[in-house]
């Protein structure tokens, strides 16, 4: 019975568990991806017209990306308590919603209602920084691919939210504002005491890169999974019978990564924190430390994972466990001597922990908002306005373009923390190297966008999805280890600020005017040319009673992606500044044993 419950609590205080937690709650994060398909149901219940749709777009925008009260509360008050804080905003935010778009409420005003989409897509900045907070400490040698792991299933949580709702698919489409609501506020209570940090710098193990290995088997079958489902579903009339047999075995996929913690658990009768705490020197342990040693006994235990030799973990267990308690004792000794120094700040250095203010004087914050405003800004842009695009250019199925880039999104978040890792862990090269990279891609995307060549579409989306995914897994890795993981809560819900911040400057300024002048001019040819048949005071009247304009052709988004190419181009050459500013920093963190 003892060994029983010495297991259960060693499973429960398994990092793994938190990490497959954390990815089974960002599963649902991914609310704000759900809107291009519930706005049609806002709009035809409440009478909008596309001009109040896009100001509800705008404050769900702003809900998912103002994320600075939830890094602050993740901070000063348990993780379980800022989950619990989401969950309520987006039960009673959208809950709202649905009651109004039902008519089981009175009508709101607008600005309700833009009020109330804030509200309930806000709680998923409470998921998301989370989630990294808890796994970017739990694995604070393995940040690129925990949060390319975690931000690429909140990418693709709007294809998994929306398979969920096929299966129980009800006539009355505002049911899937009501899964909205309810589905996430469920899931994030019932995980908000498991996704937490467990001293995981502690549980290192020799089987850790297996373990990943098998997380990233598991995210390439879930994304061709949902992209042979997708496609099927579309070209083929599926029974009901079918498709709820796909939405179960994707159930099953994303249950499959908790055999980790499983077997990890089963194959040691002890907790490893507990081992390695075992094997500390009897003045390490114990009481009458004091806040100071358990401080600096925390300095030595992550100090070992630097200074160990990579021999060390192909040991034999018994021989790693002596190898590692003779360097712990080393370490605990010289930092009695003084060898080992525990800074007593002045200020931090990059590399140590930054509050929000002391980051903000920084050039190297500047840096990366500023890459990240235009590589994010632009490819979020091209995802907002994919729909034009396509039919611009004559495509008349314009959704398989946006399931599309779902999936590289997706993918682009899951090899930008893959390869951002090896490069810091091979070769110590500063992690935004692989941003650049990223933004080549995109710079390259976003040309074949302006050139309009056959099929230009499906490289341009396929290079824009990968490149916008990856910001999102390179980006808060490198803020974690330029500034710290102490208040990696509010740097990260900063820096997101940038994406609706190119947004809007990208899409709502220099886009969309660009194309409502193409349109115009294409508008009074087509008017002009026809006012033979019409007469010219009557086509005039019904040039001015046009609502809607559509632009045809390359010539719709020429400009604009010129334009946004270049603007990449200048991404990469800030990256690259930063890439040169932070070698002396990527080679004190990750040039040990190198």
């Amino acid at each position: 019975m003892d060994r029983l419950q010495g297991n259960l609590q060693s499973f429960f205080h398994n990092r793994w568990l938190v990490f497959v937690a954390a990815m089974w709650m960002q599963s649902w994060a991914g609310i704000g991806y759900l809107f291009g398909s519930i706005s049609p149901v806002i709009k035809s219940s409440m009478g909008y017209n596309q001009r109040q749709i896009a100001s509800l777009g705008v404050a769900k925008d702003l809900g998912d990306s103002v994320g600075f009260l939830a890094g602050t509360l993740c901070e000063i008050l348990p993780l379980w308590v800022a989950l619990l804080i989401g969950a309520l905003q987006n039960l009673i935010g959208y809950g709202l919603v649905w009651l109004v778009v039902t008519r089981q409420v009175p009508v709101l005003p607008l600005w309700v209602m833009c009020i109330l989409i804030f509200v309930g897509n806000n709680g998923e900045t409470y998921f998301n920084t989370a989630a990294l907070v808890s796994c970017v400490q739990n694995f604070p040698k393995s940040r690129g691919p925990v949060v390319g792991i975690l931000k690429g299933f909140a990418g693709l949580s709007g294809a998994i939210l929306t398979q969920l709702y096929a299966m129980i698919h009800i006539p009355n489409h505002a049911a899937l504002i009501f899964m909205v609501a309810v589905g996430p506020t469920m899931v994030v209570m019932a995980l908000m005491f498991i996704v937490r940090p467990v001293g995981g710098h502690r549980q290192v193990r020799p089987s850790d890169d297996y373990s990943f290995s098998f997380i990233y088997s598991v995210c390439l079958i879930l994304a061709a999974y949902l992209l042979g489902v997708m496609l099927l579903e579309d070209l083929i009339d599926l029974s009901r019978t079918v498709i709820t047999t796909f939405t179960l075995i994707l159930i099953l996929i994303l249950l499959v990564p908790v055999a980790i913690p499983v077997l990890l658990t089963s194959s040691s009768s002890e907790d490893p924190a507990a081992t390695r705490e075992s094997l500390l020197p009897e003045n390490t342990k114990g009481g009458g430390g004091g806040v100071g040693s358990q401080e600096q006994a925390e300095v030595i235990l992550s100090e070992v994972e630097d200074e160990k030799p990579k021999e060390v973990d192909s040991l034999p267990e018994l021989e790693r466990q002596k190898r590692i308690a003779q360097l712990q004792a080393r370490l605990f000794q010289a930092a009695a001597e003084g060898a080992v120094r525990v800074r007593r700040k002045r200020g931090p250095r990059r590399g140590e922990d930054f509050t929000l203010l002391q980051a903000l004087i920084k050039a190297d914050f500047w840096l990366l908002f500023f890459s990240l405003l235009l590589g994010s800004g632009s490819g979020l842009t091209v995802i907002d306005n994919l729909g034009q695009m396509s039919q611009s250019l004559g495509y008349e199925d314009t959704h398989i373009f946006v399931s599309m880039i779902s999936i590289w999104n997706f993918l682009g978040r899951i090899g930008g923390g893959y390869v951002s890792e090896i490069i810091v862990r091979n070769r110590a090269y500063p992690r935004p190297v692989a941003l650049a990279v990223a933004q080549v891609l995109m710079a390259l995307g976003h040309f074949c966008f302006a050139m309009a060549w056959p099929r230009a579409m499906y490289i341009g989306t396929l290079l824009i999805g990968l490149g916008y995914g990856a910001h999102w897994s390179i980006v808060p890795a490198a803020a974690s280890e330029l500034f710290g993981l102490k208040n990696f809560g509010a740097l990260y819900n900063f820096l997101t600020v940038a994406n609706p911040a190119g947004s809007l400057v990208f899409s709502g300024l220099i886009v969309s005017g660009m194309y409502d002048h193409e349109a115009e001019k294409q508008a009074r040819n087509r008017h002009s040319s026809s006012a033979f048949l019409f007469g010219r005071m009557l086509d005039a009247a019904s040039f001015s009673e046009e609502k809607t304009l559509q632009c045809e052709g390359a010539i719709c988004f020429f400009l604009s992606s010129l334009l946004m190419s270049g603007l990449c181009v200048v991404a990469v050459i800030l990256s690259m500044i930063l890439v040169h500013r932070t070698k002396v920093v990527y080679a004190s963190l990750y040039g040990n044993g190198t």
